[in-house]
């Protein structure tokens, strides 16, 4: 795997890091965005931090923001919405364009655009803000909402009795749910760089079953395998990655969630297009395995700023 190497860009120019956010991973958010403005500031670049709220558009005005560097998280920051209002403003940013980021944000949307491009993910019903929740098939099963992120509101149900509850809990998030098949075995991760997928990662809820808001963002909650112990089929999740962060048009980089079956089946859980920076943070865990830095990694997401929008336009006659 030949890695790629840090250019500097947008070395000269203001470079506003975007946190916070409206959406309930704003915690998460500071956390990465604490670490990318130290690596920035430490690189001797011209950092601002940027608090996203109502009124970033005319932060990012005021403060001479020439590049934004996207360390939102979850809703408004990583599902099209920032993005979009970065095109008009015509500031390149990181992370996945307006489209790639609205699909895959979208679980039930995203899922339909991999299945129709042939990878594997679990069987699942979507459940509407009025919908009695109905499932004919076995448990355990997985409720979550249909646009979140970092394990809010999602529930591991393991009989029918246990299905209305968690699909309250998971309309504190979204209106929309889904019910969706528990697929047992390892639950891999797969961080995407520049086309390749540059490796792949186990990892254990330590005292939970699975990897709820509280265990992935507390410390000695969880055991990491670097790499996965996949045998013959670690070069194929690597590719299923790859192909699902294609097929969702993810941009420069993702963190491609996946199960795999103890008889070897990969399915395709999520494309997260803006994974975490922070000291917790998987992709940056599985980019430091095949030896890229943290910091490279930080000015490596930075040299990919692009505006994702062609601007066209159309001549009036006079």
């Amino acid at each position: 795997m030949k890695l790629p190497q840090v250019e500097g860009r947008h070395r000269g120019k203001r470079i506003g890091v975007l946190s916070g956010g409206l959406s309930s991973e704003r915690e998460i958010s500071e956390r990465s965005a604490r670490a990318v403005g130290e690596v920035l500031t430490g690189r001797g670049y011209d950092v601002v931090a940027i608090s996203v709220d109502r009124h970033v558009a005319a932060a990012l005005a005021d403060d001479g923001v020439e590049v934004a560097f996207n360390a939102l998280h979850g809703r408004y920051g990583e599902d099209g919405c920032v993005q979009g209002l970065l095109e008009v403003l015509g500031l390149p940013y990181t992370g996945a364009g307006v489209l790639g980021s609205s699909l895959s944000m979208d679980k039930w949307l995203s899922q339909g655009i991999l299945q129709r491009s042939g990878l594997p993910t679990p069987r699942a019903v979507l459940v509407g803000p009025s919908d009695e929740p109905v499932w004919d098939g076995s448990y355990p099963v997985v409720v979550k909402p249909r646009g979140e992120g970092s394990s809010n509101g999602v529930s591991l149900v393991r009989d029918v009795a246990g299905l209305a509850g968690a699909i309250a809990e998971s309309r504190k998030f979204d209106p929309d749910a889904l019910i969706e098949d528990f697929v047992p075995g390892r639950e891999v991760t797969v961080a995407i760089l520049d086309d390749m997928a540059l490796s792949a990662m186990e990892v254990v809820a330590l005292g939970d079953d699975f990897h709820t808001y509280e265990v992935k963002y507390t410390a000695g909650r969880e055991e990491f395998i670097l790499p996965a112990p996949l045998g013959d089929r670690y070069e194929a999740a690597l590719e299923v990655a790859l192909e699902s962060h294609r097929a969702l048009l993810a941009g420069a980089y993702s963190r491609v969630d996946l199960r795999v079956r103890p008889d070897g089946e990969i399915f395709v859980l999520e494309c997260n297009t803006l994974p975490g920076l922070h000291e917790l943070g998987w992709f940056p865990a599985m980019a430091a395995h095949v030896g890229i830095e943290f910091g490279d990694l930080i000015e490596l997401l930075l040299d990919r700023a692009t505006l994702g929008v062609r601007e066209t336009r159309m001549e009036v006659g006079r």
